[in-house]
C-alpha cells in the first residue's frame, strides 16, 4: 500500500465521493493499490482493464475513430478512459493509465510514453472547464518501473485535484477525523 493511495482513500471518505478507475498499461496495479488501503471499499467503486484496444472503445466509450487515428497511446484516450470509467461505474471521479511499457513501441510511440487522466466533477479539477485533467509523461527504466511510475502519476495527479479542491473547513474537519497531519 502506498502512503498516496491512503491519502486517496481518505480524502474521497471524508467528501463522501467514490473513484473509478480505467487501467491499460498499469493492468490492475492502480486498483490493487487502491484496495490494500483499509477502509477502501467506502470510497472505491471498481476498475476495468481495458488492456486491448477495442474494449477500451466497447467498454469505456473511447471514440473508435479516435482510436483508429491515434491509437491507443493518447491524451485525449486517456482522457476518454477517466470519463468514461466514471460514468460506467457510476463514480464521482474517475482516473485513466494508458501508454508503452515496452519491450516495444507502440502505436508509433517509444516505450515510456505514458498518459494518465483524471476526471471528476465539472470545475472540480484545476484548470479544466471539462472536469477532466491529462498528464502526459515519459518515463525511463524497464516495464516494471514504468508500470510502478504510472501507477504513481496517476494516483498523485488525483491526490492533487482532491487535495485542491477541499475547503478549509473539510481539511480541519478531516484533520481532526484523522488525528491531524
Amino acid at each position: 500500500m502506498s502512503s498516496t493511495a491512503a491519502d486517496v482513500v481518505r480524502l474521497l471518505t471524508v467528501k463522501g465521493e467514490t473513484l473509478a478507475v480505467a487501467e491499460s498499461l498499469t493492468g490492475g496495479l492502480v486498483a490493487a493499490q487502491l484496495t490494500a488501503v483499509p477502509g477502501a471499499s467506502k470510497a472505491f467503486r471498481g476498475s476495468v482493464t481495458a488492456y486491448a484496444t477495442e474494449l477500451k472503445r466497447q467498454l469505456l466509450g473511447v471514440d473508435a475513430a479516435l482510436l483508429a487515428a491515434r491509437g491507443a497511446v493518447d491524451a485525449q484516450v486517456a482522457a476518454q478512459m477517466a470519463a468514461g470509467v466514471r460514468k460506467a461505474l457510476g463514480a464521482d471521479w474517475g482516473i485513466a493509465t494508458t501508454g508503452v511499457a515496452g519491450p516495444e513501441p507502440q502505436d508509433g510511440q517509444p516505450v515510456g510514453t505514458v498518459f494518465v487522466a483524471v476526471d471528476g466533477p465539472p470545475a472540480a479539477v484545476s484548470g479544466s472547464a471539462s472536469g477532466g485533467k491529462v498528464e502526459a509523461l515519459r518515463l525511463n527504466g524497464d516495464r516494471a518501473e514504468i508500470r510502478m511510475e504510472s501507477v504513481r502519476s496517476v494516483l498523485a495527479l488525483l491526490l492533487e485535484e482532491l487535495a485542491g479542491e477541499q475547503t478549509g473547513n473539510e481539511r480541519a474537519q478531516d484533520t481532526e477525523q484523522n488525528g491531524g497531519f
